[in-house]
């Protein structure tokens, strides 16, 4: 259960996209999971315009974006489908081919999610998401999300990242387990119950006071999207007795800076929206 406001969301930027997900479902005697071709990632990965996805930044908005898409598709053609895989190889050439990019120039935390082979489940029945929301407005749609790469002698536990274009500058580390619950309340998105991110900033005020406390862990991430393409968001990390919560105004581009441009009071009407109190119990994974 989580009830807190949004920090860090910004350290989502590079959970993308192990192991046969099949044996693990049939072993839970769960269904298998449904692999999802290339051209169904290209064609959601489409749907996301006007802002520049290969911006570290922008990251996290793309994935939610395409993964809900996914999500919302599959719904449609079935409510009690089974759990969709998304293969990191797909992924990765959907994400090269929509952007242009080459594998030499895809940004760093595309090509890390590749070379980790890193995979993501995706379950979108309801009844196995949310048990009852007890404060706040119920989504339109809620989904599971697990991210991993297999264990194997060579592969490592996690692996850990630097962005300069965030302000501050982030150390982001992303564990071989990984997972969340992604909300889509159609004017906001909410990224809850997030295991397996870890982070802090390198730069500025927080990035002192992160020195002396060591890496955060990623909690909660709100963002809505204004008509002109600006992204808020409000992100949450924890570490020992500490609590951080930040907003970050985000240009289509990637450019950030720290909470909300006092002239554009319709942003920060964004920033009242996605601040709302929410109580949500989860169906245990």
């Amino acid at each position: 259960m989580r009830t807190r406001h949004s920090i860090m969301m910004w350290l989502l930027w590079g959970l993308l996209p192990c192991s046969s997900a099949t044996s693990i479902y049939a072993a839970l005697e769960l269904q298998a999971p449904r692999p999802v071709s290339r051209a169904e990632i290209l064609e959601a990965m489409e749907q996301a315009h006007g802002y520049d996805p290969t911006a570290t930044t922008n990251g996290a908005r793309f994935q939610a974006e395409v993964l809900l898409y996914l999500a919302r598709t599959a719904q449609n053609q079935g409510p009690s489908g089974p759990p969709l895989f998304v293969g990191y190889s797909d992924w990765f050439y959907a994400f090269l081919q929509v952007t242009g990019r080459t594998e030499a120039t895809a940004p760093t935390f595309s090509r890390l999610a590749f070379r980790h082979k890193q995979n993501v489940i995706i379950d979108y029945q309801p009844e196995r998401v949310i048990q009852q929301v007890k404060k706040g407005p119920q989504p339109d749609l809620a989904i599971n999300v697990k991210i991993w790469w297999e264990k194997t002698s060579k592969a490592p536990d996690e692996y850990t990242y630097q962005d300069t274009l965030s302000t501050p500058h982030l150390k982001v580390t992303n564990h071989r387990e990984m997972s969340y619950r992604l909300l889509d309340f159609t004017r906001w998105i909410v990224y809850d119950e997030i295991k397996g991110l870890t982070g802090r900033p390198t730069s500025g005020v927080l990035g002192f006071l992160f020195r002396l406390i060591g890496e955060g862990r990623v909690v909660e991430s709100r963002m809505a999207i204004s008509p002109d393409g600006i992204q808020i968001t409000r992100a949450q990390a924890e570490k020992a007795f500490f609590d951080v919560t930040t907003t970050v105004t985000v240009s289509p581009d990637g450019f950030t800076q720290k909470d909300v441009p006092p002239e554009r009071p319709d942003l920060q009407a964004l920033e009242t929206l996605i601040s709302q109190e929410l109580d949500i119990e989860y169906v245990p994974f």
